[in-house]
């Protein structure tokens, strides 16, 4: 058994933010953009995102594009990837969009807040515990007894964190787009954490490129650049 490759997917300002304060959700990304994480959804075998994130956004987390599913289907897989969210608290809505499209979904969560969230979600998705806290190195196992051979994770900050803080990302895209957020409270990419190596080590860059006015970066975070 071996734990999946893990991609954190983000789009940030140039400034590092990934979203306004304001009522109305900020679209960093291009519709050439959109359609390239798309791809990078069907490709993956589960999508993972925070609590945060789903109360936030309220997302449905598809693969959009029908040709897509279909080449999934036509290779043996399921329509839709595996979704997955984790929760300490166990304190979600199950009449969120997330649950109620797509394929089958797991809902990592504590030992406190196991019983909850079975009492909420019932028939809407698999509850698995990792203990008294969130571990998400038992979820990564877990995803890997599962078969899951690759994980896109899509956020928040928190989990993009706690995936790269922990030595546990192989993969980062970040697609910066062309706009200053400039809010003081608007949330980043990355919360305060002790990161493998420190503040001086450089990350290996494995790609590049433009797409329309967003640029997307590839980084390798278990590779040392040869800078």
């Amino acid at each position: 058994m071996s734990r999946p490759y893990v991609t954190l997917s983000v789009a940030t300002s140039i400034d590092g933010h990934i979203d306004d304060t304001s009522a109305t959700r900020l679209l960093l990304s291009n519709a050439d953009d959109f359609d390239r994480v798309d791809q990078v959804r069907a490709d993956s075998d589960a999508i993972l995102i925070g609590a945060g994130t789903m109360r936030a956004d309220n997302p449905r987390l598809l693969v959009n594009s029908e040709e897509r599913r279909a080449k999934r289907v036509a290779a043996g897989k399921p329509e839709y990837p595996l979704k997955v969210t984790v929760s300490a608290s166990g304190d979600i809505d199950p009449d969120l969009k997330f649950w109620h499209h797509g394929g089958e979904k797991i809902a990592y969560t504590t030992d406190d807040g196991a019983e909850k969230l079975r009492e909420r979600l019932a028939r809407l998705a698999d509850v698995v515990s990792t203990g008294p806290e969130l571990d998400f190195g038992k979820i990564l196992d877990d995803l890997g007894m599962r078969g899951i051979e690759r994980l896109m994770v899509e956020g928040g900050g928190q989990v993009h964190t706690a995936f790269l803080s922990q030595g546990l990302a192989d993969e980062i895209h970040m697609a910066v787009a062309p706009l200053v957020v400039g809010e003081a409270d608007a949330p980043s990419f990355l919360n305060p954490a002790t990161y493998p190596g420190g503040s001086t080590r450089r990350m290996k860059l494995a790609e590049a490129r433009t797409i329309g006015d967003v640029v997307l970066l590839r980084y390798l975070p278990k590779e040392a650049s040869d800078a």
